[in-house]
């Protein structure tokens, strides 16, 4: 069987851990001889990969590992890339969150105008990893669950129409999971779901078990009481602010009960509320440096001068799992079904051919073959119709470097009142994101 060489980039990243533990779970399924790190933080990715570096030696020394800054000797000789980057990492999110709130917006890192600043970031790093791969291993396949999702994958399918790279997202996986536990079943992968939208903006409309019995009642009696509320045992939506989110996942499903919503609906359907229920002293973004942050690197140090991971504590994140089986698909055309951001190309008939929807695709060696869909309801198309707008113009505002579209994307968000507060709120991101955008005229 042939063995496989990964990149991950974003090697700096609290989740490149879980990512290592979970490559390492899967090598019975996909085979490594190759495993390095690229990040341009030396300091940040050189405390994770000390730790890697013994968790490789102590469970399959035969992979090949190293860590660097150097794109040459990161990218040459691969055949995936893993990226999930943080242009500006925690501090610039914790901006992204607190700006908007300061103007009594929902402050969140892929939604509305701290999801836009984020965008305005990630575009210009993903772009140049794509340039990376292609001038130093060509034929590979980038698999990016970069944030915002939704965002560089419009910038990916404008700019870069025709690289290998697949846009990826694990929260309906996480929600899939609670959902496979409300049925009392051993894992999503029971399930046969039918799922439509934009990256953190979909719905379910179907859901059936291998013989195609409707699991649909079921699920939606339990999340119209609990939300997708369950007892779980996982190690990454545990904070409260998750709590919350998942119960407030009933109010959503209220609006439109023939469909089961993706969670993240919560910030355009309850702005108000969210805004209402935020700490604006004390955002995600400071539950994530306090609680993960500091655990992963906690953990990373301990190993590093331990000089072994026997007694780590650290795990693997389950909704990774994905990664492999869509790495999987692609080296061995498994033909697996998925869900994927691929352009649209009238698979929702009644939608805009150029949107870059999140929906079920066959995946193989050529990559995704998107599902027909058909046509979707009047609802779901109104609010799509208006976050793909907003998309399509941050990218367009990057690529143009225009003020003008970025303020207009703002104030198309669903999350924002006005054009007044559209503008006060971008004049606030334009001074804080000074080192990372280009300069808008």
């Amino acid at each position: 069987m042939k063995k496989f060489s990964v990149v991950i980039a974003g090697g700096g990243s609290t989740f490149t851990p879980g990512i290592v533990l979970m490559l390492l779970d899967n090598l019975g399924k996909f085979p490594i001889r190759k495993i390095k790190f690229y990040d341009n933080d030396f300091k940040r990715q050189d405390d994770i990969a000390k730790a890697c570096e013994i968790i490789l030696k102590e469970n399959a020394p035969e992979i090949e590992f190293r860590a660097t800054t150097d794109p040459e000797e990161a990218f040459t000789d691969i055949d995936f890339v893993m990226a999930h980057i943080r242009v500006g990492k925690y501090a610039m999110r914790e901006l992204d969150e607190k700006i908007p709130l300061k103007h009594g917006v929902v402050g969140q890192e892929t939604c509305g105008p701290g999801g836009i600043a984020y965008g305005m970031r990630s575009i210009g790093g993903i772009l140049e990893l794509i340039d990376y791969m292609e001038k130093y291993s060509p034929d590979a396949w980038m698999l990016n669950y970069s944030n915002p999702a939704a965002i560089v994958a419009e910038a990916t399918r404008l700019l870069k129409p025709n690289s290998k790279i697949l846009n990826i997202c694990d929260m309906p996986i996480g929600i899939e999971t609670h959902m496979a536990e409300i049925l009392g079943l051993e894992s999503r992968k029971e399930m046969i779901v039918k799922y439509f939208g934009l990256n953190h903006f979909g719905w379910w409309s179907s859901i059936t078990d291998k013989e195609g019995h409707d699991l649909m009642p079921q699920i939606k009696e339990h999340v119209a009481k609990y939300g997708y509320t369950v007892k779980i045992d996982e190690n990454q939506h545990t904070d409260a602010s998750w709590n919350d989110t998942f119960a407030k996942a009933k109010d959503i499903f209220a609006v439109d009960p023939t469909h089961l919503p993706n969670t993240y609906l919560k910030y355009y359907l309850f702005p108000d509320y969210v805004v209402e229920h935020s700490n604006k002293e004390y955002t995600r973004a400071n539950e994530v440096m306090d609680g993960r942050e500091k655990f992963v690197f906690g953990e990373c140090k301990k190993i590093a001068e331990a000089g072994t991971a026997k007694n780590s504590e650290l795990h693997i994140d389950e909704h990774a799992s994905y990664i492999v089986d869509l790495a999987r698909a692609i080296a061995f055309n498994t033909q697996e079904r998925m869900l994927l951001i691929v352009e649209n190309k009238g698979a929702i008939r009644n939608f805009d051919e150029t949107a870059m929807v999140e929906i079920p695709c066959i995946v193989g060696s050529n990559g995704p073959e998107p599902l027909s869909i058909g046509d979707i309801p009047r609802f779901q198309k109104g609010l799509m119709e208006q976050q793909v707008a907003v998309e399509k113009l941050v990218v367009e505002a990057w690529a143009e470097k225009s003020y003008q579209k970025l303020w207009q994307a703002i104030t198309l968000s669903k999350t924002v009142p006005s054009a007044t507060v559209a503008k006060e709120i971008l004049d606030d991101l334009i001074e804080a994101n000074k080192e990372y955008w280009p300069e808008l005229k």
